[in-house]
């Protein structure tokens, strides 16, 4: 994991709030969908909160991706947030579009 990435949760109502911040690379990526993978079972929507983020490693952004595949089988309306939400987001026309994603 990068020396500085943290994901801080948060729920209301139904709602799952993941605040990036710092460095995202490959292990930052295992971390977030682990985040996913253990809290999103009650939430209608998973806001992911992009805007602390300081540098996005391709390496890392790529892993993301290719580990939501882990999730396809979940019903999960992922929403991504802030300044870094197209770099990290997957793209709404690849496989990862069937977990519901929208980038506000």
């Amino acid at each position: 994991m990068a020396a500085n990435f943290k994901i801080l949760v948060h729920r209301n109502s139904d709602n799952l709030h993941l605040k990036l911040m710092g460095d995202f690379d490959g292990s930052s990526a295992f971390e977030l969908v682990d985040a996913l993978k253990n809290n999103c079972e009650a939430a209608g929507k998973v806001f992911v909160h992009t805007g602390c983020l300081k540098n996005i490693h391709p390496f890392g952004r790529d892993m993301f991706h290719n580990y939501l595949n882990c999730l396809k089988n979940r019903r999960i309306r992922l929403i991504f947030t802030g300044s870094n939400a197209a770099e990290i987001a997957p793209d709404p026309r690849s496989e990862q579009a069937r977990l519901n994603l929208i980038m506000a």
